[in-house]
């Protein structure tokens, strides 16, 4: 269904780009496309349409990491956005900590060991019968302001684990149990609810988006003590991805940076969630370096093996930060991006020798 969905829109949307830039193809320099991480029968479908693009007008191609996306896309909106520096990924499917120590060069602090905080956003959001048009997490965001966020007593995830990696599954739980608890009829909409069943339902939107934040908070602080311990010059902290756009989540990390003496960088919500924006912007960091790979074949049959990356690293794990719960979801995972550009760069420094 993705795949069918992502085909029958990609040449439009390629097209509306071009036409609001008031480009052409035969325009362009370069081309910029996502090969993972993510289904790969959707970045099929991406990829196979950059390589046309680029294969018909003898053009580079950048094949692009989407989470190096999120956190690139900073620098365009802050120029004054140097490396080193700190970045929080949060969406419906990551929730990755890392340090940005140049291009391409990444230290990966923390990540989720099984549901981001994008997905228990829009599971609260579902249970609760809030309306899903624009999606969970604003649904729920607005709904918090009505309730009192300390009247369902929530546990804040792996508050025994000094590390800096997430878990949202247990805390969606908690949340579906309060819900029940409390009966609610998700078949019931909001705006046709009792005004007690609506508080309660506040109560609990509330109550959940504070520990998912606080959440957050905690893991943030101890992977800036971490980012300093090893590049003491870090002066920010980006917040990228979905969730990046909720106003509480933002307003909760920025007092957690000042603490720290850090600056906060947040993207525009409309440069947070996925948009092609981030991607071309990442491809060009890359092509100014002379990152990329030569045109493909002009007429590339439709059977060709593609470079997808489904499952693939942004940075090496930093040694405190490695998960035992993760360790058995290695298996078919692509090489990271930090190493593969590593080993590109020793490669080009042993041929100029």
């Amino acid at each position: 269904m993705a795949e069918e969905a992502h085909a029958l829109v990609i040449d439009q949307v390629v097209q509306e780009a071009l036409d609001k830039a008031n480009l052409t193809e035969k325009d362009l320099t370069a081309v910029a496309v996502t090969i993972g991480p993510g289904l790969s029968l959707c970045l099929r479908i991406g990829v196979r349409k950059a390589r046309s693009v680029a294969g018909s007008h003898n053009l580079p191609l950048v094949g692009v990491h989407h989470m190096e996306a999120h956190t690139l896309v900073a620098r365009l909106v802050d120029r004054e956005l140097q490396f080193p520096f700190m970045a929080l990924l949060v969406s419906g499917g990551h929730n990755l900590l890392i340090l940005a120590r140049d291009l391409g060069d990444y230290i990966q602090l923390g990540t989720t060991i099984d549901d981001a905080i994008g997905e228990a956003y829009d599971k609260t959001a579902k249970w609760l019968g809030l309306d899903l048009r624009k999606s969970g997490g604003p649904a729920v965001e607005e709904l918090a302001q009505e309730g009192d966020a300390k009247s369902v007593k929530f546990k804040v995830p792996m508050k025994q684990h000094k590390d800096c990696n997430f878990s949202y599954a247990g805390l969606k739980t908690q949340v579906r149990l309060a819900i029940e608890a409390k009966r609610i009829n998700a078949e019931i909409s909001l705006a046709s609810a009792s005004d007690e069943e609506r508080q309660a339902r506040a109560d609990i939107a509330a109550s959940f988006q504070r520990v998912a934040v606080l959440h957050l908070e905690e893991k943030c602080e101890r992977a800036i003590e971490w980012g300093l311990n090893i590049e003491p010059s870090i002066n920010h902290l980006v917040v990228s991805g979905g969730v990046a756009s909720n106003k509480y989540v933002r307003a909760r990390l920025d007092e957690v940076v000042k603490r720290k003496g850090l600056k906060l960088v947040c993207p525009p919500p409309s440069l947070c969630t996925d948009n092609g924006v981030m991607v071309a912007w990442t491809g060009l960091e890359h092509f100014r370096l002379g990152r990329f790979d030569p045109p493909p074949p002009a007429n590339e049959p439709e059977d060709a093996v593609l470079d997808l990356r489904p499952r693939w690293p942004l940075g090496e794990e930093y040694a405190e930060g490695k998960s035992e719960a993760r360790s058995m979801r290695t298996a078919r995972m692509h090489p990271s991006l930090t190493s593969l550009i590593k080993a590109s760069i020793k490669q080009e420094s042993q041929s100029a020798i």
